[in-house]
């Protein structure tokens, strides 16, 4: 009996744990996780080439055309006139910006001069014995000199003959020491060579001035030059004669302006060239800061995209068969925000907007830019 009650518990205890280890193994037994496939929206636009005007944007500084710097050639003291010698003050062409006293030269020029039309009148005995034919001409221009006017040129010498009779006489000398004293006269007034105004004046009236010195600088306040830095790879679609918009900074007046040089040197630092550009207008002033908007020619077969979209600075992302496919383009023109390129097909689906984790040949879902409903 107990052989058979022992028998009976052993059987038992083997079907509970035959079921407790097919519980367990259920138990342990993980569920298959199924994964979905994530595809990626790409927005796109479809490519529409088309001509493009180029305007290149700049800012730069307003530079008289024509200004000078004034010097003394002379010394002396600095003399009164009719207009006070000040900054801001205007003079009309030729009229004298300012002189320096100059009565002790012009006593010196006067004794020069008189000096020579006496030695002229000494030799005009002998003229008339030795050279009769030519006499009559020295008698007229002798009669023409006066100390008070300027020298006129000697008559023409015709002879070998009578040039050596003057030269022994050091006629031609007196002449042209008389002539360059009555040049070095001249500077004694400093004329304005154009209408303009004096920007800057470094002395005052009545003061001594010294031979060399730096008196003032004198300007052209009609014709300006705006002078702006351009990236060498912008003076492609720039030439001399090239139209531009002038605005000031806040945008309040416009001026009309034209390309009037570029320089031939590119800056090694930042890689730009220097391009001067005509103003001619009311309220322009030496020094200010003026925005330039030059139009140039156009970019045919062409499209504008976001610079962030560029790969590679020559590569562009495209949507064929929805997938993406990297496309070697041209690009021709960058500004700040944005890069004209050339090399796309028309209709072409071409990515519009950054895509993160984007690579060539990955799966997306193309959307166009004018339907949001995809």
């Amino acid at each position: 009996m107990r052989k058979t009650i022992l028998a009976i518990l052993a059987v038992l205890l083997l079907l509970v744990s035959v079921f407790v280890a097919k519980k367990i193994a259920v138990a342990g037994k993980r569920p298959v996780q199924e994964f979905q496939k994530i595809i990626k929206k790409a927005y796109v636009q479809n490519v529409e080439n088309k001509s493009i005007q180029v305007n290149i944007n700049a800012t730069g500084t307003l530079v008289a055309k024509n200004s000078i710097d004034l010097f003394s050639e002379v010394q002396g003291i600095l003399k009164l006139s009719k207009k006070e010698y000040r900054e801001g003050v205007k003079y009309r062409k030729d009229e004298t910006i300012l002189a320096i006293e100059s009565d002790e030269f012009v006593a010196n020029l006067r004794a020069q001069k008189s000096g020579f039309i006496n030695s002229l009148a000494a030799i005009m005995p002998d003229l008339k014995l030795d050279f009769p034919e030519e006499f009559q001409k020295w008698q007229s221009y002798l009669n023409k000199l006066e100390v008070n006017r300027p020298t006129p040129a000697l008559p023409k010498v015709v002879s070998d003959k009578e040039k050596f009779f003057l030269t022994g006489r050091s006629i031609q000398t007196n002449y042209y020491n008389l002539k360059n004293l009555e040049t070095r006269y001249q500077k004694f007034k400093i004329k304005a060579p154009y209408d303009g105004v004096l920007t800057q004046a470094l002395v005052n009236q009545g003061t001594l001035v010294r031979t060399g010195q730096r008196l003032g600088v004198f300007m052209d306040d009609t014709v300006f030059e705006l002078v702006v830095n351009l990236k060498e790879t912008d003076l492609y679609f720039l030439k001399e004669g090239s139209e531009v918009k002038i605005s000031n900074i806040s945008n309040t007046k416009n001026w009309q302006g034209e390309v009037n040089r570029i320089n031939a040197v590119v800056n090694s630092e930042t890689q730009t060239v220097k391009v001067y550009i005509t103003v001619i207008g009311e309220g322009l002033k030496e020094g200010m800061f003026l925005n330039a908007s030059l139009q140039t020619k156009e970019i045919n077969n062409a499209i504008k995209l976001p610079r962030a979209l560029l790969v590679e600075n020559n590569k562009v992302y495209i949507v064929e068969n929805e997938f993406l496919k990297l496309k070697k383009i041209s690009p021709v023109h960058f500004t700040e925000k944005e890069v004209v390129i050339q090399g796309l097909q028309d209709e072409a689906k071409v990515l519009l907007r950054t895509l993160p984790g984007a690579f060539d040949g990955i799966q997306v879902q193309s959307v166009n830019e004018n339907d949001t409903t995809k």
